[in-house]
């Protein structure tokens, strides 16, 4: 995006330069509102402007919204070109690089247009988040926690002691747990959806505040809100739900949401592309390391957990 394109943009030319010839750097308008057909629509016809063809590589060097936007550019342009991913966010750094999920959002919903493409590669440099807002960098956070409720008790506990120090080690071991579940199930056909903790309800939020929301604070209060509807159906012990919120609360993330009701929020969810025959499923943790797939959770239920997690 514009922002990274100042920061690193001619770098990243000049480093390409070295072995490729004449390589094109191409920005669109930093932020979630620009992660949109429009968006792809316009990096569609920079390609051709620069002569793009099927000899291409793409490479995505940003966020999560470069990621994705870039990335499904790059699985549709000339029915898709080879893409390298570079992170320069926390988040994209320890989730959406790593995967192969691309796409953008319509106004009714986050996603709902994309593609599964792969990375040929993913080069991850934690130097250029010491150029990351403060904000973003623990929005990145929420992934991270989210990586050890879902699959990593030991970065989990770490994170409860030492924060996010060693931040290398960190990163590392959140990529970890997310290439082993994406590696079990590549296109999301079942044990994949684990790494919805926190999104169903997190991109019901995000939508509701026109994407004003960061990404990361969403997902942080979605899983506060997970931990609840998992503590009132029996299927975790409230000291799960006391954990994930300390360790979110202690990384400066948002424990509680505000605004819209919880019936907005509720209705928010119906356009959840992660619904299956028209229920909505759900990611609650059963313990630190281990999270359930259900569809199983009543309406009422999943209002009185807003209810109980919403600041007025």
């Amino acid at each position: 995006d514009e922002v990274v394109g100042r920061l690193y943009g001619q770098q990243a030319v000049e480093a390409l330069a070295e072995a490729l010839p004449e390589p094109a750097l191409l920005t669109f308008p930093s932020g979630e509102v620009h992660k949109n057909l429009d968006t792809v629509r316009r990096l569609y016809d920079d390609l051709l402007s620069v002569g793009a063809d099927r000899t291409c590589t793409i490479v995505a060097l940003g966020g999560g919204v470069v990621g994705d936007t870039v990335g499904f550019v790059a699985a549709t342009y000339m029915r898709g070109l080879p893409l390298v991913q570079v992170p320069t966010t926390l988040l994209a750094m320890v989730d959406a690089s790593v995967g192969g999920k691309v796409g953008v959002d319509l106004p009714q919903g986050k996603n709902l247009v994309g593609a599964f493409h792969q990375p040929r590669l993913v080069v991850v440099d934690p130097t250029t988040l010491r150029t990351l807002p403060e904000d973003q960098f623990r929005a990145g956070m929420a992934e991270v926690v989210k990586a050890g409720v879902i699959g990593d008790p030991e970065l989990f506990a770490r994170l409860e002691q030492c924060g996010w120090d060693p931040l290398a080690w960190t990163i590392r071991r959140a990529i970890h747990v997310k290439v082993a579940v994406v590696e079990a199930d590549p296109f999301e056909k079942g044990q994949r959806a684990v790494l919805n903790l926190g999104h169903t309800f997190g991109h019901a939020l995000e939508l509701l505040s026109d994407y004003r929301l960061l990404h990361g604070f969403a997902v942080s209060m979605g899983m506060v809100i997970a931990a609840r509807v998992a503590v009132k159906t029996g299927t975790c012990e409230a000291e799960v739900e006391q954990r994930v919120t300390a360790v979110l609360k202690s990384l400066g993330l948002p424990i509680a949401w505000s605004g819209p009701s919880p019936e907005q929020v509720w209705a928010a969810m119906a356009h959840d592309k992660k619904r299956r025959g028209g229920r909505l499923r759900f990611v609650l943790p059963e313990r630190i390391g281990q999270v359930i797939i259900t569809d199983r959770v009543p309406r009422e239920v999943v209002l009185s957990a807003l209810e109980e997690t919403r600041v007025t």
